[in-house]
C-alpha cells in the first residue's frame, strides 16, 4: 500500500461503486410504486400487464450486462460508466413523467439497461485499479452502496404510502406519489454522471490497449503481448477457461436462486402471509433494509479476514437452514415475530455473504484478458436468475404454498454448498495474475 494515494483510489472506487446505490433504488423502487401506478394506468385487474410493468426494467438489465463486457474491452471502463449513468438519469425522469403506459415501460426499459451495465461494470473497475491487500473490500464497497440504495428505496416508498395513510386517501399518491418514488432517483444518477468525468480510466484496460508496461494500485499488471481489444465468447468459452466460467455462471445464477432476493421483490405477500397489516408490512420491510445495511458493513471487514470461499460456504449453508426452518413455520402456520426474525436473519446472511462475496469473486477469478467479456456473460446470467426467480415466485407460491416454496430454495442452497465446497477457491491475499495462473491451465 506504500505509495498509493489511498484518498484518490476510494474517491474513484467510491464513485464507481454509485453504480450499484442507483442498481440497488431502480431495482427495488417499483415495488413501493406498484400499488399507485397500477390504479393510475387502470391495469389493477390486468396480471400481464402487471407483469410486464415489472418485468420490462429486466429485459433492459439482461441487454445491458449482454452488451457491457464487449463494449467494455473496446472503448473502455469509464465511458460504459458514464453511459450507465447516463441511462439512470433519463430513466428516474422520464418513468415519473410519461403519462401513458406504454412510454412508462420504455423509460423503465433504459434504467434497466443502465442497470445491467453498472452491474457489470462497477466491480470489475473496482478490482482493476484495488490493490491486492484491500481488493475484497473495496469490491464490497459496490455491494454496500447497492443495499443503501436498496434501503433508500424502502424508506422513500414507506414515507409516501404512510402519507397516504394520514391522509386516509389514496388520490395523491395514484396522481403523484409514484412519481416522487422514481424521480427520488434524479440526484443520485445526476452526481453519478457529474462524477464520472473526474475518474480515470482503469489501467488494466490501457494495457490491453497500448501493449505497454503499466502498474495497478502499485502492482505490475504482466499480460499477454498478443492480447487483442475485444475478448470474444469464443475465446471465453474455449477449453482453457471452460472451468472458470462454470464457476462463475454458478456463483452468479446462485446469488440469486438463493431465494434471498424474492423478499425485496415480493415483500408485500411474504408478511401479509406471515399475519401484518399495511402499516406493519412497510415497517417491516424497512427492518429488512436496515439489518441489510448493517450486515454489508459487517461484510467489508470479514472478507479479508474471513476469506471468499469460508463467506459464501456460510452463505450456503446457512441461508439453507433458515429457509428449511421459513419453509416448516409456514407449513404449521406460525404468525407474527417469528416470521418476522427468520426473515431478517435470512437477509443478514445474505448480505454478509452472497451479496458481496459474489460481486469480489466474479471480479477476481477472471484473466484480465476475458474480464470484460466474462463478468458481462455472468452478469448476464445473474440477471437471468433473477428473471427467472421474480417470475416463478408466484406460481410455485400458488402450487407448493409458501411451505414448499421455501423448501425448494433451501434445496438449491444444498445444491450449491456441495458445488463450492468442491470448487470455488480461496481468493483472498492473491494478487489477479497468481489467480490466473491458478486457475487457468
Amino acid at each position: 500500500m506504500q505509495g498509493i494515494n489511498k484518498g484518490f483510489l476510494y474517491f474513484i472506487c467510491a464513485v464507481s461503486a454509485m453504480g450499484g446505490l442507483l442498481f440497488g433504488y431502480d431495482w427495488v423502487v417499483i415495488g413501493g410504486a406498484k400499488p399507485f401506478y397500477e390504479l393510475y394506468f387502470g391495469i389493477s385487474d390486468s396480471p400481464v400487464m402487471q407483469g410486464v410493468a415489472m418485468s420490462t426494467a429486466l429485459v433492459g438489465c439482461l441487454i445491458g450486462a449482454m452488451v457491457a463486457g464487449a463494449a467494455a474491452d473496446r472503448f473502455g471502463r469509464k465511458p460504459l460508466l458514464t453511459v450507465a449513468a447516463m441511462l439512470f438519469t433519463v430513466s428516474a425522469i422520464a418513468t415519473g413523467l410519461f403519462n401513458d403506459f406504454t412510454l412508462f415501460n420504455i423509460a423503465r426499459f433504459i434504467g434497466g439497461v443502465g442497470i445491467g451495465v453498472a452491474s457489470a461494470l462497477s466491480p470489475m473497475y473496482i478490482a482493476e485499479v484495488s490493490p491486492t491487500a484491500i481488493r475484497g473490500r473495496m469490491v464490497s464497497l459496490n455491494q454496500m452502496t447497492i443495499v443503501l440504495g436498496i434501503l433508500a428505496a424502502q424508506v422513500v416508498n414507506m414515507l409516501l404510502a404512510r402519507e397516504t395513510s394520514v391522509a386516509e386517501s389514496q388520490a395523491w399518491n395514484v396522481d403523484w406519489g409514484w412519481r416522487w418514488m422514481f424521480w427520488a432517483e434524479t440526484l443520485p444518477a445526476a452526481l453519478f454522471l457529474f462524477m464520472s468525468f473526474f475518474i480515470p480510466e482503469s489501467p488494466v484496460f490501457l494495457k490491453i490497449k497500448s501493449g505497454e508496461r503499466l502498474e495497478v494500485s502499485g502492482e505490475r499488471i504482466d499480460l499477454p503481448q498478443n492480447t487483442s481489444l475485444t475478448s470474444h465468447l469464443s475465446t471465453l468459452t474455449s477449453k482453457k477457461y471452460r472451468k472458470v466460467l462454470l464457476l462463475g455462471l454458478v456463483i452468479a445464477v446462485f446469488q440469486q436462486w438463493c431465494g434471498t432476493n424474492v423478499i425485496f421483490n415480493y415483500a408485500q405477500e411474504i408478511f401479509v402471509g406471515a399475519g401484518f397489516d399495511v402499516d406493519g408490512m412497510f415497517i417491516n420491510i424497512v427492518i429488512t433494509g436496515i439489518a441489510n445495511v448493517i450486515f454489508t458493513i459487517i461484510a467489508l471487514y470479514t472478507i479479508e479476514k474471513w476469506g471468499r470461499r469460508t463467506l459464501i460456504l456460510l452463505g450456503a449453508g446457512g441461508l439453507g437452514l433458515i429457509y428449511l426452518t421459513l419453509g416448516t413455520c409456514y407449513f404449521l402456520e406460525v404468525k407474527g415475530v417469528m416470521m418476522v426474525v427468520l426473515v431478517v436473519s435470512a437477509i443478514s446472511v445474505y448480505a454478509m455473504t452472497l451479496g458481496p462475496v459474489t460481486w469480489t469473486l466474479l471480479a477476481e477469478i477472471f484473466p484480465n484478458r476475458v474480464r470484460g467479456i466474462a463478468m458481462a456473460t455472468c452478469t448476464f446470467a445473474l440477471w437471468v436468475g433473477c428473471c427467472t426467480l421474480t417470475f416463478s415466485f408466484p406460481s410455485m407460491n400458488a402450487a407448493l404454498g409458501s411451505s414448499g416454496t421455501f423448501w425448494i430454495y433451501s434445496a438449491i442452497c444444498g445444491c450449491a454448498f456441495v458445488f463450492l465446497f468442491r470448487n470455488c477457491p480461496e481468493t483472498k491475499g492473491k494478487s489477479l495474475e497468481q489467480l490466473e495462473k491458478e486457475l487457468v491451465h
